[in-house]
Parts: structure tokens; sequence; C-alpha cells
């Protein structure tokens, strides 16, 4: 998992596009983050001209080397997303990134399981994408949201061993790539899994042989309890799992220490910045299971 070399741009915003549940799809004209980013990184972003506002960390969805920008999709939350909103096409942004390491395949990894939850989705979507055009692995995405789903989906015309028949609503863009997804949601959603990531995968999981099992690693980024239900899924069944992490930050370079998190390697115990030491930790580091 390299870690990206970060550089400070003034962004253009080129599209701003307002989605259902108060979440926004915005691409940024940022060519020197668009020319190295990979998943798993971030970009941490002014939200506004303001010189008094701390900026906030996104994840990275989509970016086009060769155009320039990038993409993040975001939900508001709070006064800093609320301020973003507003952005509009022209605007200038300061943006740093990338930031972080990102989501990297060990050499045995035949079956990549990747899976996004809520404002996790952006960096399993980029991922699957960079996995599908630069190698000869094909993913299992699984992605939930309790609100609704920040893109295009339509029933898949993929039948997937081990999903339940009547699950069938996919991600559009990632039907169109030819990559397998699955949606899952408690709100009744057309199509959707009514129960959690972890169940699908699992569901998934029960229909391979040990061989086939072996060929797996699972990708996650969420939230916190989904995160803990996935690390205890790949425990249970002996796969590697990478998983990203989402915690407030204020400076997003490592030197303030406020997105620490408690890490343990070789029965050793040390806090590690979520910025720079990741986002991405293994399963077992994060959430070893004696803890």
């Amino acid at each position: 998992m390299s870690t990206a070399t970060i550089h400070a741009e003034r962004a253009r915003v080129l599209v701003h596009e307002s989605l259902p549940a108060d979440q926004y799809l915005l691409r940024l004209h940022a060519p020197e983050c668009a020319a190295q980013v990979a998943p798993g990184n971030f970009i941490h972003l002014s939200c506004d001209q303001s010189p008094y506002r701390l900026k906030r960390p996104f994840s990275v969805m989509r970016s086009a080397p060769a155009e320039g920008w990038i993409e993040i999709l975001y939900k508001v939350v709070g006064s800093g997303t609320r301020a973003l909103a507003t952005a509009k096409p022209d605007d200038y942004l300061h943006c740093l990134g990338p930031i972080g390491n990102s989501f990297t395949c060990s050499g045995t990894t035949r079956r990549p399981l990747l899976l996004g939850g809520g404002v996790g989705i952006p960096p399993i979507v980029f991922f699957a994408e960079q996995l599908k055009k630069t190698t000869t692995v094909t993913p299992m995405v699984i992605m939930g949201s309790e609100i609704p789903f920040p893109f295009k989906v339509q029933p898949s015309t993929k039948l997937v061993e081990g999903i339940p028949g009547d699950v069938i609503a996919a991600m559009t863009l990632l039907e169109d790539l030819a990559i397998p997804s699955r949606l899952t949601s408690k709100q009744n959603y057309a199509g959707c899994y009514d129960g959690y990531i972890h169940e699908l995968a699992e569901l998934w999981l029960q229909t391979l042989d040990s061989a086939a099992r072996a060929e797996v690693e699972i990708f996650a980024c969420g939230p916190t309890a989904m995160l803990r239900a996935v690390a205890n899924l790949s425990q249970s069944y002996g796969i590697p799992c990478q998983l990203s992490l989402e915690e407030y930050m204020a400076c997003a370079v490592g030197g303030c220490a406020g997105c620490t998190v408690l890490v343990e390697q070789n029965g050793q115990r040390a806090m590690r910045r979520v910025c720079v030491d990741g986002p991405i930790f293994s399963a077992d580091s994060v959430y070893p299971q004696h803890r």
C-alpha cells in the first residue's frame, strides 16, 4: 500500500450535482491530484473561501488523469459540507491531495470482495473500476445505504451464485463495466437485500469451496459498526481484509494527531494516524479478535 505524494492546488469546480437526501456529486479540475490518486486515497478540501473554516476530508470516487479531474461524493452533515453545497461551476476550492495509502490486492487474490456502506461507497467504486481496467480479476461488489443510493440503480442482468434470486438491484456504472454488484438496505428499496452488507457477503462466501475461498480478499469502507462486522466476518473465515477508516481530521497531514486509532501488530500496540498512516489498515490490526 503505497502512500501518495501530496500536492496543493486550486481546484476548479466543473460539475456540482444535487442528489437525493442532501447528497452531492462534485467534479473538480485538479490535474496534479488526478495524475496520482489511487483507490483509497482522499483529499482535504476547503468548503468555501473563508480562511477560518477547516478543510474537510473526502474520499475520491473517480478520476480521469488525462482530463485532469477527480470526483467526490458527499452528504451534508454539518456547517462545512453545507457551505460546500453552495459551490458553483467555475468556483475555486483549495485542495490537498492525494493523501494516504491505497487498497492493494495481494498476489494470490483472484476474487476481490469489495464492501462499501454509506459514505464508504466512493473508494469502493474507484477500486472496482481500477481492478476491471488494469487487472484480469473481476471483483464482487456489495454496497449498502439507509438513504436513497446516490447513483443510478438498475436490475442486474447478471446472476451471481450465492445471492438470493430476488436481490437484483445493481449500480448502473458497474453493470455497464460488467462488474457484478448488489445493494443492501433496511429501507425496503426495490431489488435490495433486506439486511446488512456483511450478511449478504457471508451468503456469497458460503457458496465457495475452500480453494475458491483461499482466493478471496475483502476490502471495505464504511461506518464503524459495519467495519467491525466485516472484520469479524473476515476473521471467522480466515480471509485477509483491508479496512478504510473514517475519522474526523483537522490537518490531514499528520501534524495534529487528532485522528489517531489504536493498532496492534505482532502483539505490540501503538497509536497510528488515520490520515498519513492510513486510512487503510488490516482488519486484524484494528480489530484483533482478543481485544
